[in-house]
């Protein structure tokens, strides 16, 4: 057996949520060893698009533009349509233009990088700030108790097998996750959807798409039922077509040569010779775990939840999931926070989980089986919204009302707390940003300077367009306190007597101290 370890963190999986948690862990001085059985990062191109709030969170750990690096060839902006192929009739079209998911809501603009571009990344990040990620290594079995973690941990290697001690351990080990089974949390949800033949090959696409735009399109015609991705690698794409188990289909059905014939259909090109470079098959499926936590474990990205990849929100709900998480620990284990700050995390993140899980699997009706169409669908929730306009509520949040809505419009944003701390551009030191890159950790934003000398960080700012004091709701003499992760977490209107003190016991309900 090895030496044994030690280590304030153990993160278990490798993919965009555990390499997210692993990171920023890392980044605030937190031990951290991450594991994970797969022998490196993801090799496949799943995963396309990073939203504005997961480009920001990148734009925190500072590799926003070598990911967006990935995307130089899409700067155009994104298109997706339902067609009955790439120059076939057109039923629906989703998306034009980037300005339509941006409307000037953030800083950052949209990513379309795919996974296996963006791990190597956070993985390269996480490593220069100490972090020991280790691959061929397999979680065997752990056991918790009121002081922390014991995992047997497994070198496939060598097939030696060593114990890891932790504080706190993060389960980010995907949709068959052990950590969860090994925990007994069951999963609710509609389960399996569709099953899924995936080609990944070379081809020159011509004018059959656009050079500058992402390229997305679900496809509903005789010959099949699938969906056409462009990567952020120059002539390689991704094809993905259904197949039916029951009806005894499975992968052996699908060789190169069928690929082709299907992919012929597909692009509107008869003479098309793609150079196929791997074909697998996967489950589409909609799940929701009954918990995110069990004492010291918490669960994140698709050991959480499983959703369809109808609307891009799988990975980036990951890497949401990744750096609350990893904020929250961090906080508690620097002796910043008390314990109870993390039982902010189940209820702040599987709320917004469920509106993506439901939301996918509208988004698969409405573009892949609308036969399914009916009552029990969910309402379709605008992505601007739920990126940009989502609510937290929890513990750590002190709310100045009773409006039970967790979503409002974020293009009207109230500032109240529990919602995303809205991007606007001020002057802070003789420099113009966004109030965005003033949250790196605890800020109080304020146009009043009776508000300096607080426990926390107080950016002197102006607002030359009266935009701050608009949407934060704080006018000349307010306040408003704002998390690490840019969620606003307390606020006033007025100046208070004793603004240390005031803040200073914010702080201590929040952060649970008291």
């Amino acid at each position: 057996m090895r030496e044994d370890r030690r280590v304030q963190v153990l993160v278990v999986g490798a993919g965009l949520g555990g390499l997210t948690a692993t990171l920023f862990l890392a980044q605030q001085g937190i031990s951290v060893l991450g594991l994970a059985k797969h022998s490196g990062t993801s090799p496949h191109p799943r995963a396309t698009g990073q939203t504005h709030r997961t480009m920001e969170i990148f734009r925190r750990a500072g590799v926003a533009d070598e990911v967006l690096r990935g995307s130089e060839g899409v700067a155009g902006g994104i298109v997706i349509k339902v067609a009955e192929s790439l120059r076939g009739k057109v039923f629906h079209t989703i998306v034009h233009e980037e300005d339509e998911l941006d409307q000037g809501l953030s800083p950052e603009r949209l990513g379309m990088t795919s996974q296996d571009f963006v791990e190597p990344i956070l993985l390269a990040k996480a490593r220069e700030h100490g972090a020991d990620v280790r691959f061929g290594h397999e979680l065997k079995s752990f056991t918790q108790d009121g002081s922390g973690v014991t995992a047997q941990v497994l070198d496939r290697a060598t097939g030696e097998t060593f114990q890891v001690s932790a504080d706190y351990l993060v389960g980010a080990d995907g949709h068959r996750s052990f950590v969860r089974e090994s925990l007994g949390i069951q999963r609710q949800g509609r389960g399996p959807l569709a099953h899924h033949i995936g080609v990944v090959f070379d081809a020159d696409m011509g004018d059959r798409i656009a050079a500058d735009k992402g390229t997305l399109f679900y496809l509903q015609n005789p010959a099949f039922t699938g969906a056409f991705i462009m990567t952020n690698t120059a002539r390689r794409n991704v094809f993905t077509v259904e197949y039916h188990p029951e009806k005894g289909e499975s992968l052996a059905d699908f060789p190169p040569s069928r690929c082709t014939e299907l992919l012929r259909i597909a692009t509107d090109v008869p003479e098309l010779e793609p150079d196929i470079v791997e074909i697998t098959s996967w489950e589409m499926a909609a799940w929701l775990s009954d918990s995110f936590r069990a004492g010291r474990v918490f669960l994140v990205g698709d050991a959480a939840k499983v959703t369809p990849p109808t609307g891009g929100m799988g990975g980036n709900t990951a890497v949401g999931d990744g750096y609350d998480i990893a904020w929250k620990l961090a906080a508690v284990l620097k002796g910043e926070a008390g314990p109870g700050l993390l039982d902010s995390y189940e209820p702040e993140r599987r709320p917004f989980a469920r509106y993506v899980v439901d939301g996918s699997f509208a988004n698969y009706v409405q573009r892949l089986a609308p036969h399914l169409a009916g009552p029990d669908v969910p309402e379709l929730v605008d992505p601007t919204q739920l990126v940009f306009g989502y609510r937290c509520r929890s513990n750590a949040v002190l709310a100045d009302d009773t409006d039970p809505s967790l979503l409002e419009n974020p293009l009207d944003p109230s500032g109240r707390p529990g919602f995303r701390a809205p991007h606007v551009t001020v002057t802070h030191e003789g420099v113009t940003k966004s109030t965005v890159d003033l949250f790196h950790d605890w800020a109080l934003l304020t146009l009043n300077e009776a508000w300096s000398g607080t426990p926390v960080d107080t950016p002197v700012v102006t607002d030359p367009t009266g935009e701050l004091a608009k949407r934060y709701g704080i006018g000349e003499t307010g306040a408003a306190l704002i998390r690490p992760d840019g969620v606003i977490a307390w606020r006033t209107t007025e100046v208070s007597a004793d603004p240390a003190a005031t803040v200073t016991e914010v702080l201590d309900r929040v952060l649970a101290r008291t």
